[in-house]
């Protein structure tokens, strides 16, 4: 069935449609520079995110590299729990200045610590290295909060890429003694790298995010020149994709409770709900709200669909709050 999407979002995408289009005739749409910076002007269309008490800038040093970090304390008096957030982008862009309105809203949300990373981005440092990055700052997140109270509650939160870094620590971590992820948030979350769910032809192509640029995201990633799949056992790039993939992944009751947000109009929807509904089959607490005429990266056109982009964070803060 076709998707109908929000006749909100329908003069953004007429734009984004024709730009993109362009961009295709005149060979600029795979250009890393371009691409990061379009994304990084959807700015403009994202609310400002509340005020919160204190934000501090910080840094880790990973393999002698400082990797920036950036705290959200609503509340400095009081003991919270953390809550460590992963921004999306292709695991190629995204920053933690384009997601602070992100941050903040979450910070209030679950009323808890928020630390956001600047993990390091593809091509430059293909995968697992901002991975690497993710798990560095779980196993190390305690080091930048001796001088802020907080308890030992663990949050994780994500969208689309981030949703991806997200599954992958809790699956890399299910064996790991000190490690305890309490509740994970994914808001259409990419955890198949095959691209094989129905949804990515279905809207691949009309809805700001289109499969040819999913498949380029994932080539840099991945530091493949050209990803070619076939359900040939013996194809070694589809069983690499297959292997990093959490949505192929082993689901353990183990895993901690889990909030999908998925948006109908969306190629990476089915894999977020066949990832909620393995998830529940294999006896984790699952939530799973789908917004029928949303887009990807409807978080960042929060201007454009302010209510569902409220709705989004109420649903956080119910989850959150739920025993």
């Amino acid at each position: 069935m076709q998707a109908v999407v929000s006749k909100n979002l329908a003069p953004l995408l007429a734009q984004v449609n024709a730009a993109i289009a362009d961009a295709k005739k005149t060979g600029t749409a795979f250009e890393t520079s371009i691409v990061r910076q379009n994304l990084a002007n959807l700015s403009a269309l994202m609310l400002a995110g509340p005020d919160i008490a204190l934000i501090s800038n910080n840094a880790l040093n990973i393999d002698g590299q400082e990797v920036a970090v950036r705290i959200y304390h609503p509340a400095p008096t009081e003991s919270l729990p953390v809550l460590l957030h992963f921004h999306g982008g292709g695991h190629m862009c995204g920053s933690i200045e384009l997601y602070d309105p992100i941050s903040r809203e979450l910070a209030v949300a679950a009323n808890a610590i928020v630390i956001c990373i600047d993990y390091r981005l593809a091509p430059e440092h293909p995968y697992p290295r901002g991975l690497d990055d993710c798990q560095y700052l779980l196993e190390n997140y305690q080091s930048l909060l001796t001088a802020y109270p907080h308890s030992d509650q663990l949050y994780i939160a994500g969208d689309s890429a981030g949703g991806a870094i997200c599954t992958s620590l809790v699956m890399n971590n299910l064996n790991n003694p000190n490690i305890k992820v309490a509740k994970q948030i994914l808001i259409y979350p990419s955890v198949d790298y095959t691209m094989s769910c129905p949804s990515i032809r279905e809207n691949g192509q009309g809805f700001l995010l289109e499969a040819d640029k999913i498949r380029w995201y994932f080539e840099q990633y991945f530091n493949i020149e050209r990803i070619e799949l076939n359900t040939d056992d013996n194809n070694q790039q589809l069983k690499r994709l297959t292997q990093a993939s959490p949505l192929f992944g082993v689901f353990d009751r183990r895993m901690p409770k889990t909030l999908v947000l998925t948006a109908g109009c969306d190629p990476l929807r089915d894999e977020g709900v066949l990832y909620a509904q393995k998830a529940a089959q294999a006896g984790v607490d699952v939530e799973h709200h789908q917004f029928a005429d949303l887009i990807h990266a409807y978080m960042l056109l929060s201007t454009l669909i302010p209510e569902q982009y409220q709705q989004s964070f109420r649903l956080i803060k119910a989850f959150i709050d739920k025993d």
